[in-house]
């Protein structure tokens, strides 16, 4: 980093330059006349470690009077050396927490960015900004609320300061992560000089790796070996498909997807090097409503709905799951008479002891959780080289809501009585359909169960798997049969309700699926076993 002159590094005539270097972000107390002043970084109270001793050290800067004494940590130190005013400040590796304007207009601030807020997450939306411009803020208060790919989350300041600028404001939508979407500064004064604050395009998150596909040092090289080909016009990155006489030039991701979506290659513009078409292309075209072209030819009526986070996010991974997990499906129907029996009569005990009611669902997944313990193959993920098997049963509950399909997860159910299992579905489908759920109430799942059978008498369906995981209980609704009875001739009702497994065949073979549904229709039709 090159100093050029010291106004444009600080805001006083006679003060000093010094940083806190290390492999996480932090600052340096300065002492100037008596005076200790801090320069840069957060407040980050964790580098404080017993038995580590401040060394006091000395820093010159030529062409300033006198010099200043500092103090910094000894922790993870790489070596430094400052030369002068005019000379150049180095080290191996520094990370600061605040971000310092090369301008003498802009004091210091910090750019604060999209955060990641689940595993999944690449981008996000503002629901709502909780604190305006010129507000004070402390750390531990919530600035905004953020729509994640899972739910919507509130997301808190870590440090003391000032709201100077919003930059991306209410219901600003498909923010990447790292983008810049607002700046605190400490000095209540300060906030006037970010008015029209704009951030700089180094602080734009990178482009997707597909589209450097050709390396961008390609193109000097064949210029400078063909200097006769240097003045011929290139095609535009944004302009229409490079052709080679009937030829449009596409990756084959981008061919697959347009032959899936019936998009002619034609009509798209390629933004790869030499106008090359990428997949990201093809999912702009689709997103901007190019296929509603071919349709509005027809004269239909239609309205475009546009799609939130979550049900983008839950049809990639759907598509990716059916695409890339070999499904093979189990079904069995389970009896379920003693377990409608055992029901009626837990409920009147829950209901003279102040608890809700059990359900059919809370049974099922009661019984899920045990048959997992019993056949601890199916609790488990498919990780390339190895298989990762759980130690914890964790129930995922599919969930539909108007804002999407949610999946929160009953944290070790095997160990959970029916009544605890009970409130806590209740509660995280509430909060589902109050779009509040949190990355604790939705991650860490080792097993779903998807109930369609109880709210909407779907007989039999099979679910498709919810990566990483390697099965998906689905079930159905429970009817009533004909079926022999005890004696000769006779003949009895009974009420079967149909489960139907999908398994990850990488993960479960055959015989260990059905193993799995033997020991749940074990714990179906006895179910006085779950209770022991």
């Amino acid at each position: 980093m090159q100093l050029r002159s010291l106004r444009n590094a600080v805001d006083c005539e006679r003060t000093s330059l010094a940083r806190y270097f290390s492999t996480g972000s932090g600052s340096s107390a300065v002492k100037e006349n008596g005076v200790e002043k801090r320069i840069g970084g957060a407040r980050f109270s964790q580098y404080k470690q017993p038995g580590k001793e401040l060394e006091t050290f000395k820093v010159s800067l030529g062409g300033v009077n006198g010099s200043s004494t500092c103090r910094r940590m000894l922790i993870n130190r790489a070596p430094s050396a400052v030369t002068g005013l005019n000379g150049s400040l180095s080290c191996g590796r520094v990370a600061s927490a605040r971000s310092f304007s090369s301008s003498a207009d802009l004091p210091p601030h910090q750019e604060i960015g999209m955060p990641s807020l689940s595993p999944t997450m690449t981008e996000g939306n503002i629901a709502k900004w909780i604190k305006k411009e010129g507000d004070k803020v402390s750390p531990g208060e919530v600035l905004c609320e953020v729509e994640t790919d899972k739910a919507t989350v509130e997301m808190e300041c870590m440090e003391e300061g000032y709201l100077a600028k919003i930059v991306q404001g209410d219901g600003a939508k498909e923010i990447k992560v790292g983008e810049v979407i607002c700046v605190t500064v400490e000095e209540e004064g300060d906030i006037e000089k970010f008015k029209d604050y704009k951030p700089s395009a180094a602080d734009a998150p990178a482009a997707p790796s597909e589209s450097k596909a050709t390396p961008e040092p390609a193109a000097p090289k064949v210029e400078e070996k063909v200097p006769a080909k240097a003045p011929e016009p290139k095609a535009p990155k944004a302009g229409k498909a490079s052709r080679s006489g009937d030829r449009i030039f596409a990756s084959p991701l981008a061919r697959k997807l347009a032959e899936d979506n019936n998009v002619q290659l034609s009509s798209v513009k390629g933004t790869g090097p030499d106008g090359r078409i990428l997949k990201a292309d093809i999912e702009d075209y689709l997103a901007k409503g190019g296929k509603s072209e071919s349709f509005a030819a027809s004269g239909l009526d239609y309205t475009d709905i546009p799609n939130a986070q979550i049900r983008k996010v839950t049809a990639n991974r759907l598509l990716a799951s059916k695409q890339t997990i070999p499904h093979y499906y189990l079904t069995v129907d389970t009896r379920v008479d003693k377990l409608i029996k055992l029901r009626g009569e837990l409920n009147p005990l829950q209901e003279a002891s102040g608890g809700k009611k059990i359900s059919i669902n809370d049974l099922v997944i009661k019984a899920a959780a045990l048959a997992l313990r019993k056949v601890p193959e199916c609790n488990s993920s498919w990780m390339n080289d190895f298989i990762r098997q759980y130690h914890n049963v964790n129930i995922n509950v599919a969930v539909q809501t108007e804002h999407g399909l949610f999946v929160p997860v009953v944290r070790d159910a095997d160990k959970k009585g029916l009544g605890t299992i009970g409130e806590e579905v209740k509660q995280l489908a509430q909060r589902a359909r109050d779009n509040s759920l949190k990355p604790q109430d939705y991650e860490g799942g080792t097993f779903t169960v998807s109930n369609l059978g109880g709210p909407f008498g779907i007989k039999q369906f099979c679910a498709i798997i919810n990566p990483p995981q390697s099965a998906i209980l689905a079930i159905g609704s429970a009817e009533k049969r004909v079926i022999p009875g005890s004696a000769d001739g006779q003949y009895e009702f009974g009420s079967y309700m149909s489960v139907t497994m999908s398994c990850d065949h990488r993960v479960i073979d055959g015989a260990i699926g059905a193993e799995f549904l033997k020991a749940f229709k074990g714990y179906i039709e006895n179910p006085t076993t779950m209770l022991l």
